[in-house]
């Protein structure tokens, strides 16, 4: 496939662009770079309008962005950048309280984010080195700009006509996942006969208010999942950062979800491994999981259990994927029943159910 205008060839050097108020941080940012071959940075800049500038100067590849920042912010910055021209950012930000910044950062186009620790120690910031360098090589190859919700409410697609064969839909999501449920959610048909669990891979402190905000532009109900909360038609539920959603049916056949940390050793929790399982073993060939745009192979282990009871998996088409990682491993693993464009998945979700 030939790269598009935002790409970078493997062979190069992928440069970066730290933007960030804090001398201090910029160093640990530049030292947690430099620990990889394929990275070089070259530059940083302490607010948002010497970034501007320094954007056209050194034409990096990819920019580190803090959100506050004094004089032109991190979000300002943003806006600006990718009305001119867009660039892969990921949002390096401090703690949970600035989560609605860090979503609207993401809706304004914004690959991905990390979490910067709140203490800064060198231990603890060197701790996020290797997340950084791989969010960044696989930034480096993002498609942009993401297609995202437009203002308003977008229309839901019409339900299919076909006789109901699902009960359950799962949905695995990772980079650049905020912008795609965004786009997708909202226009799920009103009428939805079951209900949605996603896994969508965020630090702690974000699930809740990115449920709300779905909510917000949705006619379905979304929520960040509660323990022992029921499955329902038309309900779409969040898994929380830090715990896995799984499902346990009741002896009067209704289910609900159960939050749990274990497993431990799985490289994410929430897992899309782990949901799909459990999707797996209580809804059987009544369960359509879906993996859509992000990095790493999170969901392959979970498809096999799913195809093994039965169910159908569709993967997001790489044509529309930020990243295109986790639905590349479905369909290299052949789990794929179905490679679907986001402009086009409500619409298949509506036949499929």
């Amino acid at each position: 496939m030939t790269p598009n205008a935002n790409e970078v060839v493997v062979s190069d050097l992928i440069r970066v662009l730290v933007v960030d108020d804090s001398a201090f941080v910029r160093k640990f940012l530049r030292q947690m770079l430099a620990r990889s071959p394929f990275i070089e940075v070259v530059g940083a800049a302490r607010n948002g309008a010497e970034a501007l500038e320094l954007v056209g100067q050194l034409q990096p590849h990819v920019i580190t962005l803090d959100l506050n920042m004094p004089g032109a912010d991190g979000l300002s910055f943003l806006k600006a950048q990718m009305a001119r021209r867009p660039l892969p950012t990921i949002v390096v930000s401090m703690a949970a309280k600035d989560g609605k910044q860090v979503l609207e950062a993401l809706a304004a186009g914004a690959v991905d984010f990390i979490q910067k620790p709140s203490g800064l120690a060198n231990e603890r910031i060197l701790e996020i080195a290797d997340e950084l360098i791989a969010k960044v090589k696989a930034a480096a190859t993002a498609r942009l700009p993401a297609t995202v919700a437009s203002n308003g409410r977008p229309h839901p697609v019409a339900l299919g006509q076909q006789p109901v064969s699902t009960d359950v839909i799962v949905i695995g999501i990772s980079t650049g996942g905020p912008q795609a449920l965004r786009y997708l959610i909202p226009r799920l048909p009103r009428e939805l006969p079951v209900p949605v669990a996603i896994v969508l891979h965020m630090p702690p402190g974000y699930t809740e208010l990115f449920a709300q905000s779905l909510n917000e532009l949705s006619d379905l109900e979304v929520t960040e999942a509660t323990e022992g909360q029921a499955l329902r038609a038309g309900c779409v539920l969040l898994a929380p950062a830090g715990l896995h959603l799984t499902f346990a049916r009741g002896d009067n056949g209704t289910v609900t979800a159960h939050l749990d940390l274990q497993p431990p050793e799985t490289p994410h929790r929430p897992s899309v491994d782990v949901l799909f399982q459990s999707a797996a073993e209580v809804f059987g060939p009544r369960t359509l999981a879906i993996v859509m745009t992000g990095m790493g192979a999170d969901g392959t282990r979970g498809a096999a259990w799913v195809k093994a009871r039965g169910g159908r998996v569709f993967a997001e088409a790489e044509e529309s994927c930020v990243v295109y990682g986790m639905p590349r491993s479905i369909v290299e693993a052949g789990l794929c029943d179905k490679s679907v464009p986001l402009a086009k998945m409500a619409v298949t979700i509506s036949e499929a159910v």
